[in-house]
C-alpha cells in the first residue's frame, strides 16, 4: 500500500464500519491481555514471555498481533478496513521492542549500554511503523536499494546492509535468549557447581551466537566460504597483536573448568586481598573487605603466585596482641581474652578462642589471642577492634595493669665545674 492508497482507504472509511474496527481490535486485546494473564500469574518477574507485568512481556504483542491481523483479512471480505491495518504494523514493532528490551535485561541485567539500544530501537522501530501505515515504506526501501556501497568489486545497497543488520539483531537475540534459558532452565538444576555452571554457559553462549551469525550472514546472501581467508587472518591476529587477549580468555576457561579458584573463595593476589565476586572470560572481579574492588587479568591468576585462603578450609584465623605488667595472673589473663573473643557472635566456637603467653617483653607480658571466622568478607578489622574493646574493660575491670614504655632520668653527681647530661634509660 503506497501513500495515495492509504488516502484513498481514509476517505472511504465510514463511522459505522470505524466502529466495527475499534470494537474488533478491542476485542483482540483484551484476549491478548486475558490469556497472558491466564498464563503469566506464577511466572517470574524477569520471564521475556510475560514481563513483570504480565503485558509487558513479549507474548501480548505477539497475540495482538496475530489476532489483529486473523481480523483484519475477515474483515477485508466486507468493508474496508483502516484501524486493523494500522494495528497490525504497531503491535509488530511492539513485539520487535520486546523481544530486544527483554533479552537484554534478562542477559545484561547490570549494563547501562541497554537502555541506549532500547532506546535506538524503539525510534527505529516506531519510524519504521509510520512509514508502513503510511505507505511510505516501499518508496524509502527502493531509495535504499538504488544507493550502493563499493567493497572492493562488489558493491551492496543500504536496503541489503540494513535488512543484513536486522536479520542479525533478531538471531542473535534469539541466540541469547536460548543460551538464557539454557542456563535458568536446565544448568541451574544439572549442574550445582557455580564455577561449572558458569563456564558451561559462557560456551553455550558463545556456541549459540555463533551458530546465529552464520545462519544471520547466510540470510542475507554473504558467501561463507570467503570468512575462511577472514578465519585465517583472524588466527594470525590471535597468534601476534592479541595473544594477550587471547590468553586470558584461555586463562578464563582453565579456571573456571580447574575450580582451583572458585567465585566465593577468599584469595590474595600480590598485595590485595578479597572475595571472588565473579569470574569472567577475560578477567576475575576481586572484591575487598572494604569495597575496593580490583579487576585482575586470568592470565595472572594462571601465572603469577595466588593464595587461595579459602580452598582447603573455610575458616580464617586472626590474631591480636596485648601487653600486661609481671605482676598479672598469667591464667586470669589468658580467660579475659577467651571470654573477649567468645562474646562476639562471628567467632567461631570450634576451633575455640585461644591465648598464649609469647615474650616476656621489656614491658611486660605479651599475650597473643587467636580466633577463627567464617566469613572474613565482612570484614577483620572491624571484628578485631570490638574484641580489644572488650578485652581493654576486662583487663580494667580486673584491675590487671597494661604498662607503657617510661623514661627515667637519672642524675649522677659530677667533678666541679662539669656540667651534668642526663641519660635516659628504660624501664
Amino acid at each position: 500500500m503506497n501513500f495515495n492508497d492509504f488516502l484513498q482507504r481514509l476517505n472511504q472509511v465510514d463511522a459505522r464500519g470505524l466502529g466495527i474496527e475499534l470494537v474488533a481490535l478491542v476485542a483482540c486485546v483484551a484476549l491478548a491481555w486475558a490469556i497472558c494473564k491466564w498464563f503469566g500469574r506464577d511466572q517470574p518477574k524477569d520471564s521475556i514471555w510475560f514481563g513483570e507485568s504480565t503485558f509487558d512481556g513479549l507474548l501480548f504483542p505477539l497475540l495482538a498481533l496475530v489476532f489483529t491481523d486473523l481480523a483484519r483479512r475477515a474483515a477485508l471480505d466486507f468493508q474496508t478496513v483502516l484501524v486493523l491495518r494500522i494495528a497490525v504494523p504497531v503491535f509488530l514493532s511492539l513485539a520487535v521492542i520486546r523481544l530486544f528490551a527483554r533479552v537484554l535485561r534478562a542477559v545484561f541485567p547490570a549494563s547501562n549500554l541497554v537502555r541506549l539500544i532500547e532506546r535506538t530501537i524503539s525510534w527505529l522501530a516506531w519510524i519504521a511503523a509510520v512509514l508502513w501505515i503510511v505507505g511510505l515504506l516501499p518508496p524509502v526501501l527502493a531509495e535504499l536499494d538504488d544507493i550502493t556501497l563499493a567493497f572492493g568489486k562488489t558493491r551492496v545497497s543500504l536496503q541489503t546492509i540494513f535488512q543484513g543488520v536486522l536479520s542479525a539483531g533478531v538471531v542473535l537475540m534469539i541466540s541469547l535468549w536460548i543460551s538464557s534459558t539454557i542456563e535458568k532452565r536446565i544448568l541451574r538444576e544439572a549442574v550445582s557447581d557455580l564455577s561449572m555452571r558458569k563456564v558451561a554457559s559462557n560456551a553455550v553462549r558463545a556456541f549459540l551466537l555463533l551458530v546465529g551469525l552464520l545462519f544471520a550472514l547466510s540470510a542475507v546472501g554473504v558467501d561463507l566460504t570467503a570468512l575462511s581467508v577472514l578465519g585465517g587472518a583472524l588466527g594470525v591476529g590471535l597468534g601476534f597483536g592479541l595473544q594477550k587477549l587471547a590468553a586470558n580468555y584461555v586463562s578464563g576457561f582453565v579456571i573456571l573448568l580447574e575450580r582451583s579458584i572458585r567465585i566465593g573463595d577468599n584469595v590474595k593476589v600480590d598485595t590485595f586481598e578479597g572475595r571472588i565476586t565473579d569470574i569472567k572470560t577475560r578477567y576475575t572481579l576481586i572484591r575487598a573487605g572494604n569495597g575496593r574492588e580490583a579487576i585482575v587479568p586470568n592470565e595472572s591468576l594462571i601465572t603469577s603466585r595466588v593464595e587461595n585462603l579459602s580452598l582447603a578450609d573455610r575458616k580464617f584465623n586472626i590474631t591480636t596482641t596485648i601487653v600486661v605488667g609481671y605482676d598479672s595472673d598469667v591464667a586470669q589473663v589468658q580467660s579475659i581474652l577467651c571470654e573477649a573473643a567468645k562474646a562476639q557472635p562471628r567467632v567461631m566456637t570450634d576451633p575455640a578462642p585461644v591465648a598464649f603467653l609469647m615474650n616476656f617483653a621489656p614491658d611486660g607480658l605479651e599475650f597473643t589471642l587467636n580466633f577463627w571466622v567464617a566469613d572474613p568478607d565482612k570484614g577483620k578489622d572491624n571484628l578485631r577492634s570490638a574484641i580489644n574493646i572488650a578485652i581493654l574493660d576486662g583487663l580494667r575491670g580486673a584491675g590487671i595493669d597494661i604498662p607503657y614504655p617510661q623514661r627515667v632520668v637519672r642524675v649522677e653527681s659530677l667533678p666541679a665545674g662539669t656540667e651534668p647530661v642526663a641519660v635516659p634509660t628504660e624501664k
